[in-house]
């Protein structure tokens, strides 16, 4: 649920032991094919179907949109300026 809050997106599942795991396999797979230009869709269309776990709760987006840009601000300094963030 808090994945789906804070970024305001549904969050979806598949019945798969190791599922993280999975996604990762089809990125790798992905981007060994990028060069033939496969689309991410095409890797993974044979993959388990998803099932929607949670969708955001009403409210959050006005709780997280400013966290999230302030997070991005400081992720930015840090990129940029790593010394000064210490």
């Amino acid at each position: 649920q808090v994945l789906s809050d804070v970024f305001n997106a549904p969050v979806y599942t598949i019945d798969t032991t190791n599922s993280a795991c999975l996604g990762s396999a089809y990125r790798a797979i992905h981007g060994l094919v990028a060069e033939m230009n496969v689309s991410l869709a095409d890797v993974v269309k044979l993959a388990p179907e998803p099932r929607l776990a949670v969708t955001p709760a009403a409210g959050a987006e006005e709780l997280y949109r400013p966290l999230l840009k302030r997070y991005a601000e400081l992720e930015q300094k840090v990129i940029y300026n790593p010394a000064s963030s210490c």
